[in-house]
């Protein structure tokens, strides 16, 4: 069997005897000549540099078939068509904001129905198919940003049972931490703007499945909506693949020693990592994570004053998005999380204290010296 990075160098596109180029090229035409060998008639329907990328990523899931778009919301909005008059989605209460807005504050205003519950709790989960027709589970694993890891196995047989398609959104973990598909996942998908892409400069979406009447129908539904990635964003995308398995192990040593030192830290007051994680949750992150990630939360002591702890950061700049190469922090109840409602925020546990960091590819010495420094004048 091949390796993750062998599989993203060389997955579908082969050097062609024309011109021989070892990158594969960046197609930025609109539209094909008809009559030609692969049947290409117009980018949005389908575009050689995208199909790659496609192709790839399928490749890395261990799935056969993939589509790239515009982003990550993108495959969360067309994926959501899939559910037809009566039928139901189930998200986690631990969801991305955007996940929670498109669902809640769009689709659920134009009708879709659905129901936020736990599901890392599989008690609920299987207490909610039986009271709604559902189609969806749309599980997020590890989530963000309280990273809680829901058993993907253990809801692929639940979903089996009340015939129920799964949906996992692998963004923070990607192939190379987790397999979802192996585990009985239906669909994986990603935000490729974060670790996939890796390099903070393109904004896209992508999902993959093995199952060919489901993807008949998201290719439909992709090409009528028009979600599409670009070309040239595809091109990028391709680009930093090349690197991922490299940069998520340089990303989770990292994030292993930068969760160690905050863990031991007298003002920091909690830290949420897998790696950290012990009982139930422990059990899943080893069941079916490879390593546990370089994404984060922490919360610092009630009593010390987290403006003053970020203007102090150098090497985690305040900003939106993760999974660059970059080290970056977030406070998600001012920003990724403004949209949910405060009172739904403090609910779930997503206090305004929460911090979500972001390790990225640097030294890591160098990260562990910033935020110790940045601790000392709190």
């Amino acid at each position: 069997m091949k390796g993750f990075t062998t599989k993203a160098l060389h997955t579908y596109y082969k050097p062609n005897g024309e011109d021989g180029a070892i990158i594969p090229p960046l197609h930025l035409t609109t539209t094909f000549k008809f009559g030609n060998k692969s049947a290409y008639d117009y980018s949005r329907s389908g575009n050689p540099t995208r199909k790659i990328l496609e192709k790839t990523i399928a490749a890395l899931d261990g799935n056969k078939y993939g589509l790239a778009f515009s982003s990550g919301s993108t495959v969360l909005a067309t994926v959501t068509h899939l559910v037809e008059g009566g039928e139901a989605i189930l998200f986690s209460t631990d969801a991305y904001s955007g996940t929670y807005r498109y669902i809640v504050n769009v689709a659920g205003k134009q009708g879709l129905r659905y129901r936020s519950i736990d599901l890392t709790d599989l008690h609920i989960v299987e207490k909610t198919l039986k009271e709604i027709k559902t189609k969806l589970i749309w599980v997020e694993t590890p989530t963000n940003p309280l990273l809680k890891v829901a058993d993907i196995k253990r809801l692929s047989i639940l979903a089996d049972k009340y015939r129920v398609l799964l949906v996992v959104d692998n963004t923070f973990a990607t192939p190379i931490v987790q397999q979802p598909a192996e585990l009985g996942a239906d669909i994986v998908v990603y935000s490729t703007t974060k670790y996939m892409n890796g390099h903070s400069d393109s904004i896209g979406g992508a999902l993959t499945t093995s199952n060919n009447d489901l993807f008949i129908r998201l290719k439909f539904l992709q090409n009528a909506i028009g979600a599409i990635m670009s070309p040239f964003d595809s091109w990028l995308t391709l680009r930093g693949l090349r690197t991922l398995e490299l940069r998520m192990n340089r990303h989770v040593e990292n994030a292993v020693k930068v969760a160690a030192f905050l863990d031991k830290h007298p003002k920091i007051k909690k830290v949420y990592y897998p790696g950290l994680f012990t009982g139930e949750q422990g059990r899943i992150v080893r069941s079916q994570m490879k390593a546990p990630g370089a994404m984060m939360s922490i919360e610092i002591k009630d009593k010390y004053d987290v403006q003053k702890f970020l203007k102090k950061l150098e090497f985690f700049p305040l900003a939106k998005s993760l999974g660059g190469v970059e080290s970056l922090i977030d406070h998600p109840a001012s920003m990724t999380h403004a949209s949910i409602p405060k009172a739904e925020r403090e609910k779930i546990g997503l206090s305004d204290g929460l911090l979500r960091v972001s390790v990225g590819i640097e030294n890591s010495a160098d990260l562990i010296a910033d935020l110790k420094q940045a601790l000392s004048v709190l």
